[in-house]
């Protein structure tokens, strides 16, 4: 059991991409499924990361404060400047142009500590990010999206605010407290953890894509290319920055990864709560979760390629 879900996890990419050709084949088979039921699938992975996650991993954030704060400044302005530019650049309608926004402002994803894992970053560095821009999201994720995408969207930023403390910050607290009271149980938990969200986070992805089968063969290529750009631009400008910064080799992947890497199951949740008017906003986020798992595969075989200097 623990070996096939090492291979769930380990494939993830490929099982996201499987969920999401087959939800665009037989788009029937999950349209009957409530678009709402994604907020609490969404919070089974964050409550899986609390009972992953550990008080230790938050040391960091006081033993290295400096790259953490440049690491989450990074997330933060890299991604969500990008999106707007790549909305505008690419005149894309008003619906899509708030779903690539939304991914923008999100948070750094669950997968971003696996990859780095595969590329030998810096895996601390990586997991402390992870959390911190996911506790800073219920502010800034709101704001930024008010920000860049409210002059033609109204956004509620409260409305906003709420539902990533319930959706996110509450399925972690929840996931912590478990893990404190029950510690060995959660302890023989952790190697099917990551398997478990893999097949949630698919499931996310093929009910969105199903809910929007038609809409994506009519003319989903341009969305496609603007999701691509924005993650391989994100994963390119990350590892830039901590090149110009004069960071180790180990520091620029996770940075690079933990910037292009987003929590864009969060961006379609956001999208099917508070923008029902623009059904096509939930679109980017589901093509992000297919095209970054596939996209930080292969980067995170790219980096073990090259020598890795000592952090």
């Amino acid at each position: 059991m623990k070996k096939l879900c090492h291979y769930i996890s380990e494939y993830m990419g490929v099982l996201v991409l499987a969920a999401a050709l087959l939800a665009l084949a037989f788009p029937e088979m999950l349209q009957q499924v409530r678009p709402t039921v994604i907020n609490y699938l969404l919070g089974v992975v964050m409550f899986g990361m609390g009972l992953a996650l550990n008080l230790q991993d938050f040391k960091i954030v006081f033993s290295r404060p400096k790259d953490v704060i440049i690491g989450c400044l990074a997330q933060f302005t890299i991604m969500p400047l990008l999106a707007w530019a790549l909305t505008r650049l690419f005149s894309l309608d008003e619906a899509l142009a708030l779903g690539v926004v939304l991914v923008g402002c999100c948070p750094g994803g669950t997968a971003s500590n696996v990859i780095t894992y595969l590329a030998k970053g810096d895996l601390a560095l990586s997991v402390g990010m992870t959390g911190v821009s996911t506790l800073l999201a219920p502010l800034l994720t709101p704001l930024l999206t008010w920000a860049l995408a409210g002059k033609s969207v109204n956004v509620n930023v409260v409305g906003m605010l709420l539902s990533i403390l319930w959706v996110v910050i509450l399925p972690i607290a929840v996931g912590l407290i478990v893990k404190w009271i029950w510690p060995k149980f959660t302890e023989k938990t952790t190697d099917y953890l990551p398997a478990v969200s893999s097949i949630v986070i698919a499931f996310i992805v093929a009910i969105v894509i199903a809910a929007n089968a038609d809409k994506l063969l009519a003319g989903g290529l341009l969305i496609v290319i603007v999701v691509m750009l924005h993650n391989v631009c994100g994963l390119s400008l990350g590892y830039l920055l901590g090149r110009l910064l004069g960071l180790s080799e180990s520091k620029k992947r996770a940075i690079s990864i933990e910037v292009g890497m987003q929590n864009s199951g969060l961006a379609s949740s956001l999208a099917t709560i508070h923008f029902a008017a623009y059904p096509l906003a939930t679109i980017p986020g589901a093509i992000f979760s297919v095209w970054h798992n596939i996209s930080g595969a292969v980067v995170a075989y790219l980096y073990v390629r090259k020598k890795n200097q000592p952090a």
